[in-house]
């Protein structure tokens, strides 16, 4: 079982190394040409520090003024040209308001020969907001949808609605100058138009998607915010453009080559896992008995982003409730080891990125008088992980590319 616990290890810390955005950053931008106007940068998002710094490598002096608005904890120094800040996340808070604000300025004024580069990644949609209705309603509403399982289209669908720089706006206030996007993706499928409730992306969702979102949820709304989703986004941008340099497919691929190298033979199952996390979590046990024994190391990966529906009042996230589901499944079985984390360094509310798991955390459990079923019930992963060693603590890892979660299987040999 160590050995099957240090090979799990091996892979997260390959896999957060390799999924660092500043290379891919770089390579992207050596690659653009910028004209001989002003270059003006806002990078935002839980990746936004390590992408603004690798922008700056790259463009040094040729950026006139550069923001970036990312996570608490998540700035680690100074960079030449930049204003840095932290906001909350994933409830916007008023130092994201005020930081949108400065973001919103810089803007302003440019002409045909400037350009704003704006770097993009996952979390920016709590972190970038200029609300078109009180924060204390816009926060109601997304803590909401937070709770009751909706996925990021849909929550980002409904927040596009009721935002001055969401789904394409921001673009807009760039006008006249070019905005040229560059994004790490953190969403299924990649879409530009989603991944930060896209900024400078023309928006396909209109105003009654988002009101069938909150009828669908249950979501009772005021007649002011009624009144801003009746307000339809832009379907079309003329001046940006955005491309997506990493996904959880990067992360998966990674993960794979890891795998091999350490003698697993690797399947990856699904890089677009959307569920309920316990059933992913159930799902990833049955694996492990379909495959075990095996004459060969087994292992199973998948990527995405699984979904919670809160009905307790816990603490955790849906890679830890992912693992404890697992964990219930695969209770007894030897050299069997399942781990799920977050590429950005956290899992819902808390200080860890995920948890791990393997045949003898359920008993471990019980001996401490901890039932896998009660803590799921309760949305308490966090603190039954904790008791087993089970949680992964990475702190923030600089990057965001969804979810990655692998079932080891050894043959014992």
């Amino acid at each position: 079982m160590e050995q099957i616990k240090a090979d799990a290890h091996a892979i997260i810390d390959h896999a957060l190394k390799t999924a660092m955005p500043g290379p891919s950053v770089q390579k992207a931008l050596q690659k653009m040409s910028f004209g001989t106007g002003r270059i003006y940068v806002l990078s935002i998002g839980k990746a936004a520090y390590t992408m603004a710094e690798a922008a700056q490598k790259v463009l040094g002096e040729r950026i006139a003024k550069g923001i970036c608005i990312t996570k608490y904890g998540h700035v680690k120094g100074t960079i030449p040209g930049f204003a840095c800040y932290e906001a909350g996340h994933p409830i916007t808070d008023e130092n994201g308001i005020a930081a949108t604000q400065k973001a919103m300025a810089m803007v302003q004024g440019l002409n045909e020969k400037d350009t704003v580069l704006v770097l993009i990644s996952g979390g920016g949609s709590a972190l970038f907001e200029s609300p078109a209705v009180p924060l204390a309603d816009y926060n109601a509403i997304t803590e909401q949808l937070l709770k009751c399982g909706a996925d990021i289209h849909e929550i980002n669908t409904v927040r596009k609605h009721l935002s001055h720089v969401k789904g394409g706006r921001f673009a807009q206030l760039c006008a006249p100058a070019e905005v040229i996007g560059i994004a790490l993706s953190d969403v299924l499928g990649n879409d530009s138009a989603v991944i930060a409730s896209g900024p400078i992306s023309p928006d396909p969702s209109t105003c009654m998607n988002a009101e069938e979102i909150l009828q669908k949820y249950q979501i009772l709304i005021s007649e002011n915010v009624r009144l801003e989703l009746e307000k339809e986004t832009p379907k079309v941008i003329k001046n940006a453009e955005i491309k997506v340099i990493g996904s959880v497919k990067t992360l998966c691929l990674d993960a794979e080559k890891t795998c091999e190298e350490l003698g697993y033979h690797a399947l990856i199952l699904n890089d677009a896992l959307c569920c309920e996390a316990k059933d992913a979590g159930l799902a990833f046990g049955q694996k492990a008995k379909e495959h075990q024994p095996e004459d060969q190391n087994i292992a199973l990966i998948a990527g995405g982003e699984t979904v919670v529906h809160v009905a307790g009042n816990g603490l955790g996230g849906r890679n830890q409730e992912m693992a404890l589901a697992c964990a219930k499944e695969i209770a007894g079985m030897k050299d069997v080891c399942f781990f799920s984390l977050g590429s950005d360094g956290t899992d819902g509310p808390t200080d860890a990125a995920g948890g791990i798991v393997d045949g003898h955390t359920k008993e471990e459990l019980l001996q401490q008088g901890i039932c896998i079923e009660t803590v799921l019930k309760n949305n308490d992963a966090y603190h039954a992980l904790q008791k087993c060693h089970g949680l992964i603590m990475t702190g923030p890892t600089g990057t965001n590319l969804n979810d990655l979660s692998v079932l080891l299987i050894r043959n014992g040999q």
